[in-house]
C-alpha cells in the first residue's frame, strides 16, 4: 500500500471564514469533489483551544483515508493536510483551497509512502 500526504498551508485568508463553522463543515465535502474522493458521514467540526490557540479543527473521512483542516482565526491562516492511499491531483487541492478561503498567499507540498 502506499499513501499520499498533501500539506497546504493558507496564509492572509478572508477573516470571517477562518471563524464560520458552516463554511468550514462544507469545505471539506467541496473539496472531495474536486479532488474525486468519495466522503464518509458528515464531517466532525469543534472549536476548541484557549487564547490565540483557539479556532476550529475540522476532520472530513474519505474512502481512501481523511481531510484534517484547522484554522487559526487570529493570524488568518488555514492549514490542510489530505491523505489518500488513492492518488488526486495536489495542485487542484491547493488552488481550491486558495480559492475557497480567499487566502493570498499559499503553499502546498506532497510527500508520497510506501
Amino acid at each position: 500500500m502506499k499513501g499520499q500526504l498533501t500539506i497546504i498551508d493558507l496564509k492572509e485568508c478572508d477573516e470571517d471564514l477562518v471563524k464560520d463553522k458552516i463554511a468550514l463543515a462544507k469545505f471539506g465535502r467541496a473539496l472531495c469533489k474536486v479532488i474525486k474522493m468519495n466522503p464518509c458521514g458528515k464531517p466532525i467540526v469543534k472549536r476548541y483551544g484557549k487564547g490565540n490557540l483557539r479556532g476550529y479543527t475540522a476532520i472530513q473521512l474519505i474512502e481512501t483515508s481523511n481531510i484534517v483542516v484547522h484554522l487559526d482565526e487570529f493570524e488568518n491562516k488555514v492549514f490542510i493536510d489530505v491523505f489518500s492511499c488513492k492518488d488526486f491531483d495536489s495542485k487542484k487541492a491547493g488552488a481550491f483551497s486558495k480559492d475557497y478561503f480567499k487566502a493570498k498567499k499559499s503553499k502546498v507540498k506532497t510527500i508520497m509512502r510506501k
